[in-house]
């Protein structure tokens, strides 16, 4: 994932379609604080929902990936499930400050992707269930 030359958006700022867009939250991780594994980030993210959709954001497919190097900082990419999204400049802010609160996570970054656009076949079993596309 590279983050260089993006846009990081002010208070009230909406995403421009094509446009980079990154959401960050957190702090530096002090010194000799063990690392978050993955699971406590995805457990995160899982907290965050998308208000016209009864089901996560993890769940849904909108997170494409994310990384976490030695120093607790967290780097991940997000979509949306469509591009006029009301919540297009909150959602991303949403994921950085859930991730930001998960122990053992420092800085953390959310850079909102346009391609490959979102499709229903991202989402989990159990999304699809809950929505009763099975």
């Amino acid at each position: 994932m590279s983050f260089e030359n993006a846009i990081t958006p002010g208070p009230g700022s909406a995403p421009v379609e094509g446009e980079d867009f990154i959401a960050t939250a957190g702090e530096p991780l002090a010194e000799g604080v063990a690392v978050a594994g993955e699971d406590a980030v995805i457990e995160a993210m899982k907290n965050v929902f998308d208000p016209e959709i009864p089901v996560n954001i993890y769940d849904l497919g909108l997170i494409y990936g994310f990384t976490i190097d030695d120093a607790g900082r967290v780097k991940a990419e997000m979509s949306l499930t469509a591009p006029g999204c009301p919540v297009a400049g909150d959602l991303p802010q949403w994921v950085a400050d859930a991730v930001a609160k998960a122990e053992g996570t420092g800085e953390v970054e959310v850079k909102l992707v346009w391609e490959p656009g979102w499709t229903p076949e991202r989402m989990s079993e159990d999304a699809k269930l809950a929505l009763g596309m099975m």
